[in-house]
């Protein structure tokens, strides 16, 4: 649905158009320094243009994870939900590396020059979504801006998703509309967008590509892993990525150890969940967490939460 016309105006912008004033008609790019700056604790390898490249071995890792899994398990600011979409294929996750692109209505005196500028350096097609669409990689989902409006028609239809589905492996996130629902739906891909229209895309123009863009409610920068399951879309900085994988581990294992108690069926929920207090059933769990974890990944778990070693259970008198 579209923003509130009295929500602060998107930082992005502001930023870009500071840079046109250096570097006239470049408000659809960053240069690979800036975005190196803005993306500066990435811990990984980078794309030739510097967006951060999360290893295919840590994104396999999500596989089995879920939006609540991440919840709390990342430093201030780095948490970035935004929910309130269709699904394409509920029940299939969307992991991958967000490309961003940023579309807004048309105005010709930044569309023009913008548009200049890109046929100045060398660029055959026109810039418009589907040059960045050209762009994307193995890996990749495809994320939108368009402001999360639906009159600014459909941002891909079913040649376009099925152009990015088989580029990408991965789907797309679009804060606006699609089209030809009917014809992407069978491709099986996951995909989040806000409706579906018969018109085509129209008004608008890129802004940014590989920018920092908005998405609801969440700040997604190029780069960041995406993670989208039957709630929502989750936006995670790389740099706190595998803080994320190992708090949702604990998580899975701690739900797993509670839903074993309540089948004994001689708990109430409040002696299992969310945490027990009985010290003879702390100290379960926690043997049952080392064990499932693993003696070296416990004692980084400990660490990390500060936790003291489980007093031994008293003996009954």
């Amino acid at each position: 649905m579209p923003r509130n016309a009295t929500q602060p105006a998107i930082t992005t912008l502001a930023t870009l158009i500071l840079a046109a004033s250096l570097c006239p008609a470049q408000i659809n790019n960053l240069t690979r320094e800036e975005l190196i700056g803005i993306t500066a604790v990435n811990p990984y390898e980078r794309f030739p243009d510097g967006r951060p490249k999360v290893p295919d071995s840590v994104l396999k890792q999500l596989g089995e994870m879920s939006s609540e899994e991440f919840l709390g398990a990342g430093a201030r600011g780095s948490v970035h939900y935004a929910g309130g979409f269709q699904l394409l294929s509920p029940g299939k996750r969307l992991i991958g590396r967000a490309f961003t692109v940023q579309l807004m209505p048309i105005r010709t005196e930044v569309a023009d020059p913008s548009a200049a500028a890109w046929k100045a350096k060398g660029n055959q097609t026109p810039l418009n979504h589907q040059a960045a669409i050209d762009m994307l990689q193995h890996g990749d989902v495809l994320v939108v801006d368009a402001g999360g409006n639906a009159s600014g028609g459909g941002i891909v239809g079913d040649n376009l998703a099925y152009y990015i589905w088989k580029k990408t492996g991965a789907g797309f996130v679009i804060d606006g509309a699609i089209r030809d629902l009917e014809g992407i739906a069978p491709f099986g891909m996951p995909g989040y967008f806000r409706a579906a229209v018969p018109p085509a895309i129209r008004g608008l123009m890129v802004t940014g590509i590989n920018v920092p863009v908005r998405i609801g409610d969440a700040t997604v920068l190029p780069g960041d892993v995406v993670f989208g399951d039957r709630e929502g879309v989750t936006f995670v900085p790389p740099d706190q990525i595998q803080r994320f994988i190992d708090t949702a581990r604990i998580t899975r294992i701690h739900d797993v150890w509670t839903k074993k108690k309540f089948d004994e069926g001689i708990y109430k929920s409040t002696d299992i969940y969310g945490r027990p207090r009985d010290p003879k059933l702390i100290q379960e769990y926690e043997a049952y967490l080392k064990q499932e974890l693993g003696a070296e990944a416990y004692e980084a778990y400990r660490k990390r939460t500060a936790q003291p070693a489980p007093a031994p259970a008293k003996p009954p008198r």
